[in-house]
């Protein structure tokens, strides 16, 4: 049985910001006054948590998808989460905390110690969860992830685990695209260095590539777990586009007829 806890890191607006050391509560710290654990997640919230624990179990599963699609082992450390019931609140903690940081509608920072996951309950609070508890869990695990693929991999995640294959927002526009022939640039996509970079067609886009490895050819899905493989054995993975090109010759095709079937 699942102990309740919860968790998030950097929204579809995400950044992630290094930071100095930062002491996060510990579970019964008066002042959050509901807090609870589901696996690796810690969760603080100033509002009852009751009606979410559905949503936070879903969350717990996530990282046993991750492990089952993506290969990597599970993370390595707590996540703690801080929900907020109003966007004031949350707006008023970042400042007094992280001064100077822009705001974001949901905030992954990761310092010295455990991953960090601060949002409030938004419109899209269940979109936002999941897509930053993709990039804790990940990152929990992993050296590093290049960030167009740590965002393509979280765009992905976000959805509900029966609307990842079809029911993004962003199929229409990439099925539209491949329509013309249109393919996006995974070495463009290679060469964005700072997450203030990436436009809303970049993240698209990631997506797009991160859809192909996970539904398209085989050998696709292959080269995506052992470039993530080499990563967690921390042995250089160099880049992705040129290892998926050296397993599929004819890539750009290929990625095209995924989205047109």
């Amino acid at each position: 049985m699942l102990e309740f806890q919860s968790i998030r890191w950097v929204s579809l607006l995400a950044v992630m910001v290094s930071v100095g050391p930062y002491s996060g509560p510990a579970l019964g710290d008066h002042r959050w006054p509901d807090q609870r654990q589901v696996g690796p997640l810690l969760c603080h919230a100033d509002f009852p948590l009751d009606k979410y624990l559905p949503f936070f179990q879903e969350i717990a599963e996530l990282q046993t998808d991750l492990v089952a699609t993506l290969g990597v082992g599970k993370t390595r450390e707590y996540i703690h989460l801080y929900l907020f019931s109003k966007r004031s609140t949350y707006q008023r903690y970042l400042r007094e905390h992280f001064p100077g940081v822009p705001y974001r509608r949901a905030l992954f920072v990761k310092g010295h110690g455990p991953g960090m996951v601060f949002a409030y309950a938004s419109g899209d609070f269940q979109v936002d969860l999941r897509h930053e508890c993709t990039h804790a869990l990940l990152h929990g695990s992993l050296p590093m992830v290049p960030l167009w693929l740590d965002e393509g991999l979280a765009e992905y995640f976000e959805m509900p685990a029966d609307q990842r294959q079809r029911g993004s927002p962003h199929t229409g526009p990439v099925r539209r695209a491949a329509l013309f022939r249109r393919v996006a640039d995974v070495q463009s996509l290679e060469a964005i260095t700072g997450i203030d970079n990436m436009s809303g067609r970049d993240y698209r886009q990631a997506w797009s590539w991160v859809h192909f490895m996970l539904h398209g050819p085989a050998a696709a899905g292959d080269e995506l777990r052992s470039f993530l493989g080499d990563i967690q054995a921390h042995v250089p993975p160099g880049r992705l586009s040129d290892r998926l090109t050296q397993k599929i010759p004819d890539l750009n095709r290929q990625f095209v007829r995924h989205f047109r079937r």
